[in-house]
């Protein structure tokens, strides 16, 4: 097995995909060659092209073990206070159904373009 072989299969730990509609999250724990663990966060979405072709759009964070605390407990507050929002009475509950849709005014368009370079 050459050196580029060994470097592959010792990068990817672990991976889990988690398909959500039309979205597919990838978790991925990988090893640096000092063998420190980080972990990617991708998210994936098929678009279709004008000519009829798809392409996939993909999104990527990298989280590195000294933040691993921190992001887990943003998430979880987050997670915590979205399902607060959404069960008390207040603007959020069905804020999405076709009777009260969000105005797209709310939300900002943003461009991921300028990652790749």
């Amino acid at each position: 097995m050459s050196t580029e072989q060994d470097d592959s299969v010792r990068d990817d730990v672990f991976s889990k995909a988690v398909r959500a509609g039309k979205r597919t999250y990838f978790f991925d724990v990988k090893a640096t060659r000092g063998n420190d663990l980080y972990i990617t966060i991708t998210e994936s979405k098929k678009k279709l092209r004008q000519d009829g072709s798809s392409v996939f759009e993909k999104h990527k964070i990298f989280l590195y073990k000294e933040d691993f605390e921190k992001f887990a407990e943003g998430l979880n507050e987050t997670i915590t206070k979205l399902e607060e929002l959404r069960e008390g009475d207040n603007e959020y509950v069905n804020a999405t159904s076709i009777e009260n849709p969000v105005p797209s005014a709310q939300y900002t368009d943003v461009s991921f373009e300028d990652l790749d370079s």
